[in-house]
């Protein structure tokens, strides 16, 4: 995760506004972009401050000025790229912060016991057991990883397994059910009480939230026809809610 910070110095402040307000529609549905902020100077209203928070700077530089959205949101800003006094990537060094998820759940060792006691329950289970008939040993240690870094955690995932397109990959053309979708979440959420996960509301109000998220998109993409999706970043889930997707 990068913050890039933006300086603008703007005269009329009221139409660079109103041409943020647009731009930010395209920049809010690009996946690399967590999150964005325009604010403006009390003492100098004519400076404005930009603040983008980016996966990376390469999947800014390269992912989102190489992608579908940038045209559009360059289109409404481009009058005031003159006005810019500085355009910056930064790494926080020391800031408020509250636990990830990751680390509320106990870490790569908690979610490797989830993993394991979820999948042993797969195989025995007579509706989603025949789709995990031939699953690879390390497959529990391979999603374990998976929530790791969507919760937070280290990037492993992503430099190990091939990030979000190879997860993607191994539901193509499997043809989930709804009712298949819904026992995945039930033994999930069972083995998350059998292997003692933090059971406060707010965490588990944040799992089940991913766990719903995630199992329809997976029941969207194992759809026939539906193809994988181009290279986007594994998705970081929060304490929040995530924006909506659009295949």
């Amino acid at each position: 995760m990068i913050v890039e910070y933006i300086r603008y110095r703007v005269p009329d402040g009221e139409e660079f506004e109103a041409a943020y307000r647009r731009a930010v529609v395209p920049l809010g549905r690009a996946p690399q972009c967590l999150d964005y902020e325009l604010s403006r100077c009390v003492d100098e209203p004519e400076c404005y401050v930009l603040r983008i928070t980016w996966t990376s700077a390469r999947d800014h530089l390269e992912g989102f000025r190489g992608g579908e959205h940038f045209q559009e949101f360059f289109a409404e800003i481009k009058p005031y790229v003159s006005n810019i006094e500085e355009m910056r990537h930064y790494d926080k060094v020391i800031e408020k912060t509250e636990p990830t998820l990751y680390e509320w759940a106990g870490g790569a060792q908690a979610l490797e016991r989830l993993t394991e006691t979820f999948y042993r329950h797969v195989k025995d289970d007579d509706l989603i057991g025949p789709l995990f008939a031939h699953m690879d040993p390390r497959h529990p240690a391979y999603v374990a990883m998976w929530l790791g870094e969507v919760f937070g955690g280290p990037a492993r995932y992503s430099e190990e397994r091939g990030g979000h397109s190879h997860m993607v990959s191994h539901h193509l053309g499997k043809g989930i059910t709804e009712q298949q979708r819904r026992r995945w979440v039930s033994l999930l959420m069972d083995a998350a009480d059998e292997v003692g996960l933090p059971s406060d509301a707010e965490f588990r109000a944040a799992f089940a939230g991913y766990i719903e998220w995630g199992t329809r998109l997976a029941v969207y993409f194992s759809q026939p026809g539906v193809g994988a999706p181009g290279e986007e970043p594994v998705p970081r889930w929060g304490w929040g809610v995530m924006p909506p997707y659009r295949p």
